[in-house]
C-alpha cells in the first residue's frame, strides 16, 4: 500500500492531517535489534503510517527505567528518514506532576530521544484529578515556546477533561484537541458513550484508539510482557471472545488484528490508531487494514455489533 492510498485526518479541530495508523513504543523498540527497528521505521514512513508514540516509561506504575524512547531515537537517526516525513508525539506524566514539571519531563524526553521538538504530546493518567488552571498555564507556556504544536488527554474522566478545556477557553490559550482512550472491538463505553462522544460530535476533540488489541489477547494470544490495565474486569471474556473474532475476521478474508483496526478507523471520531509492532510483517499486515476500514469498515461494525463487552463499565471514565 502506497502513502497516497492511505488519506490522512485531522488531529482534532485545527490540528495537523497525521495518519490514521501509528506505532506505539511501549515494549515495542526494545524488542527489535537495531537493524529491524530501522527497517520498520522505514516502512511505516513508506506504507503512510509515518506516526510514532514516544514516551519514557519511568513514572507512576509505568517506573520500568525503559530504554524504548531512547532505542527509537537511535533508529530513527539511523534509518535517514527526514524529521518533517514522521509526526512525533510525546507523552507527559501526571503520577508526579507538578512535582516533576511538565517542562522537566518534557526535556527529558527530547534528550534520551535525541529530538528538539514533538509535534503532539499526551498529558497522560493520573491518580488524583489535576489543577486545571496550572496545568493549562504550563502546557500553553511549552507550546509558546515551539516545543509541540498540538496536546490531548489520557483516559481522563469528562469531568477533568471539560474544566480543562474550559479553562483554556478562559485564558485563551490552546485546549487539548483530542483524547487517546482504550478502544477496540469489545472495549467501547467511553470512546463511543455519550459523554465523550457529545466532545467528538461536537468538533471539541477527536479520538486517538489505544490498546486496541488487548495486548494481543483479542488476538487469541497470551501476552507474556507487561499489559494495559483491565477495565472493568473483563478479560476473561475478551480471551473467550477472541474465536468468535478471528471466525468473524476470516468472513472479510482478514487477521482478527486487521478487523480490529478496521473497526476502530470506521469510527467517525477516530483520528488515529496506535499499535505495538515488533516484526516487519505485523506492520505490513496492519497497514492493509486501513483500506479494509475503506471498503468494508460499516459491515465490520454491524458484524462485531454484539461483541460490546465493558457495557457496564461508566462512559464518563470513572473507574
Amino acid at each position: 500500500m502506497s502513502p497516497s492510498s492511505i488519506a490522512r485526518r485531522p488531529l482534532g479541530p485545527g490540528g495537523p492531517l497525521v495518519p490514521p495508523l501509528a506505532l506505539g513504543s511501549w515494549n515495542t523498540w526494545d524488542r527489535m535489534d537495531p537493524g529491524e527497528a530501522v527497517e520498520m521505521i522505514r516502512a511505516a514512513v513508506a506504507g503512510g503510517a509515518g506516526f510514532f508514540d514516544v514516551a519514557y516509561y519511568n513514572m507512576g506504575p509505568h517506573a520500568e527505567n525503559s530504554r524504548t524512547d531512547i532505542l527509537f531515537g537511535q533508529a530513527l537517526r539511523a534509518s535517514g528518514v527526514a524529521r518533517d516525513a514522521v509526526v512525533l508525539c510525546g507523552k507527559l506524566w501526571l503520577w508526579d506532576w507538578p512535582r516533576a514539571s511538565f517542562r522537566a519531563q518534557l526535556e527529558e524526553s527530547l534528550d534520551r530521544a535525541g529530538l528538539d521538538r514533538f509535534d503532539a504530546v499526551v498529558v497522560g493518567d493520573y491518580l488524583d484529578a489535576p489543577d486545571p488552571q496550572r496545568l493549562v498555564d504550563e502546557v500553553g507556556e511549552l507550546m509558546s515556546e515551539g516545543f509541540f504544536d498540538v496536546w490531548g488527554i489520557n483516559n481522563w474522566t469528562i469531568g477533568t477533561t471539560t474544566a480543562v478545556i474550559a479553562e483554556a477557553e478562559r485564558a485563551g490559550v490552546a485546549g487539548p484537541t483530542f483524547a487517546q482512550l482504550k478502544y477496540s472491538i469489545v472495549r467501547r463505553s467511553m470512546a463511543e458513550g455519550a459523554p465523550y462522544r457529545e466532545l467528538f460530535d461536537a468538533g471539541v476533540l477527536a479520538l486517538q484508539a489505544s490498546d486496541s488489541f488487548e495486548g494481543g489477547v483479542l488476538l487469541g494470544r497470551t501476552p507474556a510482557r507487561k499489559i494495559g490495565a483491565d477495565v472493568g474486569g473483563i478479560r476473561a471474556l475478551i480471551a473467550d471472545a477472541a474465536p468468535e473474532v478471528a471466525t468473524i475476521a476470516a468472513s472479510f478474508d482478514a487477521t482478527p488484528a486487521q478487523l480490529a483496526i478496521a473497526y476502530c478507523l470506521a469510527y467517525g471520531p477516530t483520528a488515529n490508531l496506535l499499535f505495538g509492532a515488533s516484526r516487519l510483517e505485523q506492520l505490513e499486515s496492519n497497514l492493509a487494514a486501513a483500506r479494509l476500514a475503506d471498503e468494508h469498515g460499516a459491515a465490520i461494525r454491524d458484524a462485531v455489533a454484539h461483541l460490546w463487552l465493558d457495557r457496564h463499565v461508566a462512559a464518563d471514565g470513572a473507574w
